[in-house]
């Protein structure tokens, strides 16, 4: 295979990888676990650990082997059997993980998340020490959301945004999604199975415009033992590049998948960084954690904040929406309804209430005192792309 060295210099100079295994890379379809296939998984992984890289592992397929390990015909749609299959498939999942690392030398080491994990700024500080720490004594991190206890209000909603988000939290200058396609393909993804390379079919190899691609060329399809799709994985993209990292789309079926990543060999789909990279802090802020609430802003304020010198101040806010307490991640919108900047705010919403629209000096006149100068500092403030 022909050499990349876009590709080349990526794999060689990222220190951490993040790799997102799906449900139907890892299941047969009865739902069993395919363990063959999870021992191939590992010992490339493996590969890529003894080139002096550290890998985090977001590996879904717990619902898809519990599926299997309860007899089930097909993947339950009530939550109560989802949870029980997560459950009972979780410990089958991560045993086979350990004894094929343990192969190599390693160990796999178990981390369930849920959605408010990130929200929580502490709490996501403690997964990301976690996770380095866990480098330092050679394990491999395997990742997963906790379906066992999650519900809408803190679920993921599929693994590649978890993934997406774990990439960002660890900076990692690379996530390599490993699907059943070979990336994002000019056709339907739900017809891709029946599509045979050579036939005018190939995956796009690089994408600049998301948005783009995915007006063109996604379709609704998804597979039977998964939860997301084609659009899923490159909306996860998008929240990677726009932090500064790039993002791979690949075929988990192939035997020599992440094996071909580490070489640079032009495989799958590259999703290349779109910003600069980002400060640990400002992900957090403008790509992880979830707005609370929402403050509503005047043009002339909108102007001042996207020039990246200006703090949001009371005089430019027009109105609130939600709950939110001080200190909180908000999102900034502008008249029309767009959501252009978040931040964390000084003031709770009722302390907001009462200063919005107003200058400082009438806020010292009303309240007979200013806590803060501003509503949101800049360096607090992070503009969306």
């Amino acid at each position: 295979m022909e050499r990349d060295l876009v590709r080349e210099d990526l794999a060689h100079s990222s220190p951490i990888w993040v790799l997102k295994v799906g449900t139907s890379v890892l299941a047969a379809p009865n739902g069993t676990l395919d363990e063959r296939r999870i021992a191939n998984l590992s010992d490339q992984i493996a590969e890529v650990v003894q080139s002096g890289k550290r890998v985090a592992l977001v590996s879904s397929g717990a619902v898809g082997a519990g599926i299997g390990r309860l007899g089930l015909a097909r993947r339950p749609t009530d939550l109560r059997h989802l949870q029980a299959a997560a459950a009972s498939g979780q410990a089958h999942l991560i045993r086979a993980y350990d004894e094929a690392f343990r192969k190599h030398g390693f160990s796999a080491a178990q981390l369930l998340l849920t959605r408010s994990d990130f929200d929580d700024r502490a709490r996501y500080l403690n997964v990301r020490n976690t996770l380095l720490t866990l480098f330092e004594y050679g394990s491999i991190p395997i990742i997963n959301e906790n379906d066992t206890v999650s519900v809408d209000e803190i679920r993921f909603g599929d693994n590649d945004y978890l993934a997406a988000l774990v990439t960002n939290l660890l900076s990692a200058p690379l996530l390599v999604i490993l699907s059943v396609v070979d990336g994002l393909l000019r056709c339907d993804p739900s017809q891709a199975a029946t599509v045979t390379s050579g036939s005018g079919n190939e995956p796009i190899r690089v994408i600049h415009d998301l948005d783009q691609a995915i007006q063109e060329h996604v379709g609704p399809g998804r597979s039977l033992l998964g939860s997301g799709g084609m659009r899923s994985k490159l909306e996860a993209a998008r929240l990677v590049a726009r932090a500064g990292g790039s993002v791979i789309i690949t075929s988990g079926l192939r035997s020599d998948a992440i094996h071909q990543v580490l070489y640079g060999r032009p495989i799958g789909t590259l999703i290349p960084a779109s910003g600069a990279t980002q400060q640990a802090r400002r992900r957090w802020i403008g790509l992880t954690a979830r707005p609370r609430g929402f403050l509503i802003v005047d043009d002339g304020a909108r102007l001042a904040l996207e020039s990246g010198r200006s703090s949001l101040l009371a005089i430019g806010i027009v109105g609130l929406e939600g709950q939110f307490r001080k200190g909180d991640v908000v999102g900034i919108r502008d008249l029309q309804g767009h959501e252009f900047a978040r931040g964390l705010c000084n003031y709770s919403l009722e302390e907001t209430q009462g200063i919005q629209g107003l200058r400082t000096d009438q806020i010292q006149e009303l309240r007979g005192r200013v806590d803060y100068d501003e509503v949101i500092h800049r360096d607090n403030l992070v503009v969306l792309g």
